[in-house]
């Protein structure tokens, strides 16, 4: 998996001008999967992305989780993320998964969130959608599951 986690104060996501997700505080996800990804892949990000300290403290500091300040997610899926862009000038996306596993696996990550306590919010798997994120910091930060310690 292939996710870019953005701190947000707010993010929303439509499909045909209407709102389907929206969250206040918390993480904007796009997740895009590979055909390696599986279960135990989603479960290990999901674990990251609901601890990982980068949300500021009473100092300023990134010291606090997602967990911590009791934020929200908003997922979108985003096949786009593996894009291959060496060769010619037109993408190439046969690094992602194919649709059904890359749903399902999408849809495992959300799971996960949600029994760690976390309100998840997702977009609509293979839409057209326009998402508006307002990103705090900004704090940007890509996390790949081929870099995962036990892979």
């Amino acid at each position: 998996m292939r996710i870019v986690i953005q701190r947000v104060s707010s993010s929303r996501v439509s499909v045909g001008g209407k709102t389907v997700g929206e969250i206040g505080q918390g993480l904007c996800l796009l997740v895009g999967v590979a055909p390696a990804d599986d279960e135990h892949t989603a479960a290990w990000a999901a674990s990251k992305i609901a601890n990982l300290r980068i949300f500021e403290d009473s100092e300023g500091k990134m010291n606090r989780s997602l967990l911590d300040i009791g934020g929200e997610v908003l997922a979108i899926s985003q096949f786009t993320l593996y894009a291959d862009c060496r060769k010619g000038r037109r993408p190439s996306f046969i690094g992602a998964a194919e649709p059904s596993l890359a749903n399902a696996l999408y849809e495992s990550l959300a799971t996960d969130l949600r029994e760690m306590g976390v309100l998840v919010k997702t977009g609509m798997f293979g839409a057209e959608m326009k998402v508006d994120i307002v990103n705090e910091g900004p704090v940007t930060i890509i996390l790949d599951t081929a870099d995962m310690p036990d892979k």
